[in-house]
């Protein structure tokens, strides 16, 4: 089963859309604090990471970089109000693999069912390509 690690400081937000996972293939882990984070990141059991802008008193944009030495396979979807085109793109730049608002409706929760499944997809080709060269060709 695969591991979707949740983090967010805000624990009704944590609840939230570890709720859109409810019966899904995947086994929900949710954070509240960098250690827990850092755990499941450096044991490489979570590939995909839903991580608030702000966590356990840090910026995503200080953790980010972290989180990335640690696991350089590790698939990061920002979920912030952040809507700064300048800050997104230094996000990008950090290594993010999607960035979504907060989920606040139905439409919400399916793009982010659906980030979440293409992060998995992707982060499973690229394990599949490190480990077999000749499969990217």
């Amino acid at each position: 089963m695969q591991i979707l690690l949740i983090a967010d400081r805000d624990e009704e937000t944590r609840r939230r859309i570890a709720g859109f996972f409810n019966g899904t293939e995947y086994r929900v882990i949710e954070a509240d604090s960098v250690d827990i984070v850092l755990r499941d990141v450096l044991k490489r059991d979570a590939r995909v990471i839903l991580l608030g802008s702000e966590f356990d008193g840090l910026s995503a944009m200080k953790i980010i970089p972290l989180l990335k030495r640690c696991n350089q396979n590790l698939t990061i979807i920002l979920i912030s109000n952040e809507e700064s085109p300048a800050l997104i793109r230094r996000f990008r730049r950090e290594g993010i693999f999607y960035h979504a608002l907060k989920p606040v409706n139905g439409d919400d929760r399916e793009e982010i069912r659906q980030v979440v499944r293409c992060a998995f997809h992707n982060s499973s080709e690229r394990i599949i390509s490190q480990n077999n060269p000749a499969a990217g060709l």
